[in-house]
């Protein structure tokens, strides 16, 4: 999901023999996964190779746009999934997990525990990227879901919706950022707007969505995080403190927060982004370095005070072994992706809808949902169609500072909608749910189209009334 954008080649095809490639691409890719049962990695590699070849991309480069996009997508999920299984599977292990999952459904409740769930994930969501959030919450949403019985989906849904809400519409998350940067938005103003459209939108397309398609779709609680058997206890057992447990989670969202928010102060002119001080501070934010940190604590407070280095190392070994497929599948999504990119399919259907002659607001949600359709990554989605209808918004008179902020929430909403099978971030939640192919798209899809859908319409309402 955070693919960086690279320069796109002049297109060997125009516009619609690109979106018939594209088409037939996405559908052949379908048609090898569902109805053939090839395996969705090997699926990918194929129809990527083939798309390439397709659309005339260089021979020379054909090799170099795979690895390229598929290596850009590791970089960025594979250390994050991997430090996030680690520290998942050591809250699970000494009872973390447990004891996080206890304490809120005794403050909200059992029948409001995929709401308790949702809460905590809006709040680990304001500083932690979609990817970092969704592993490290995983152990507590199935040990809940473990408790109460059901659908993963009752409980998983409203908290994956509430790190995707936050990550699309709210700074200092890099895509409404780089957007706000582009079309000359307020990013304080920004902060406010995207909370007011956030929360409704989560609240009706993510935790009631979710607790509708638990009820729906039945799917088992997966023993993708539980590793194998776990090591014996040799001492203390006594379950680690709320307070503990809250600061191994708090720990990766306030490093996180020590970088985007010394970036945010820099883009605002309010610090100097150049000085030692800054650069030094935002390094130990970086997300990877922020859970690399928090993977030493946790093996530090939860492993080596209960159990022997033997059996922390033991742990941490397990919990990388399911995973694996995981961090291939999305690289091969993000392969996939790159192909599209580098072939011109993106910018070409962009370019023909900007010149529709919709209304601003309109024609940044739909610029921004054709981007995320045809090449996957709602971050490249987000920040292309803010630099496409920047030289619009800039022509265009009487737009207020509000209206500005409300049409970078409508390309955020553009660049959720409509979740599949290019995009890096429908392979990491149907796998890491267990859910095949089509139970994703009529789910998880579904979900981020409401998510996209609702906060576009909620932001066009109320660029008519303000």
């Amino acid at each position: 999901m955070f693919l960086v954008e690279d320069a796109v080649p002049e297109p060997a095809y125009g516009s619609g023999p690109l979106l018939a490639i594209a088409a037939a691409a996405v559908a052949l890719l379908l048609l090898l996964i569902i109805r053939f049962k090839v395996h969705a990695f090997v699926a990918l590699v194929l129809v990527s190779f083939l798309t390439a070849l397709a659309t005339k991309i260089a021979p020379a480069d054909v090799v170099t746009t795979l690895t390229d996009g598929f290596g850009t997508t590791l970089a960025s999920v594979a250390l994050l999934v991997g430090l996030g299984a680690m520290i998942g599977r050591l809250l699970e292990v000494t009872g973390g997990a447990q004891v996080l999952a206890d304490t809120l459904i005794a403050r909200f409740g059992e029948d409001r525990a995929p709401f308790a769930l949702g809460v905590a994930s809006l709040l680990f969501g304001f500083p932690i990227f979609f990817d970092a959030g969704l592993v490290v919450m995983l152990p507590i949403i199935f040990s809940v879901a473990r408790r109460f019985g059901g659908s993963v989906l009752r409980y998983a849904f409203p908290a994956a919706g509430a790190f995707a809400v936050m990550h699309a519409f709210v700074p200092p998350h890099p895509g409404p950022v780089a957007a706000a940067d582009l079309v000359g938005a307020d990013i304080g103003l920004l902060l406010v707007f995207g909370l007011l459209v956030g929360l409704p939108t989560w609240f009706l397309a993510s935790y009631l969505y979710g607790v509708w398609a638990g009820s729906r779709y039945m799917v088992d609680v997966p023993d993708l995080l539980s590793g194998g058997p776990v090591p014996e206890t040799k001492g203390e057992t006594r379950l680690p403190s709320f307070g503990l447990v809250l600061a191994v989670l708090l720990l990766p969202m306030v490093l996180i927060f020590v970088d985007t928010g010394l970036n945010t102060l820099a883009t605002q002119g309010a610090v100097d982004g150049d000085a030692t001080w800054v650069a030094a501070l935002r390094i130990i934010g970086k997300t990877p370095i922020a859970l690399l940190i928090t993977t030493l604590f946790a093996m530090v407070v939860l492993g080596w005070r209960r159990r022997s280095m033997a059996d922390v190392e033991t742990i941490m070994n397990d919990a990388l072994a399911p995973v694996c497929a995981i961090i291939l599948i999305t690289g091969a999504g993000g392969m996939f992706g790159g192909v599209l990119r580098a072939s011109g399919i993106g910018q070409a259907l962009a370019e023909t809808l900007e010149s529709t002659g919709l209304p601003v607001i309109v024609a940044a949600f739909v610029v921004s949902a054709a981007l995320r359709v045809a090449q996957g990554s709602a971050t490249v989605a987000l920040t292309t169609a803010a630099g496409l209808m920047a030289p619009t918004i800039e022509a265009s008179s009487g737009l207020t500072s509000i209206d500005l902020v409300l049409v970078v929430i409508a390309i955020a909403g553009g660049a959720t909608v409509l979740s599949h099978v290019n995009d890096s971030g429908f392979w990491l939640v149907g796998r890491f749910l267990g859910m095949d192919e089509k139970t994703t798209l009529k789910t998880w899809t579904v979900m981020e189209t409401l998510i996209g859908g609702i906060g576009f319409v909620l932001a066009f309402a109320l660029s008519l009334v303000l």
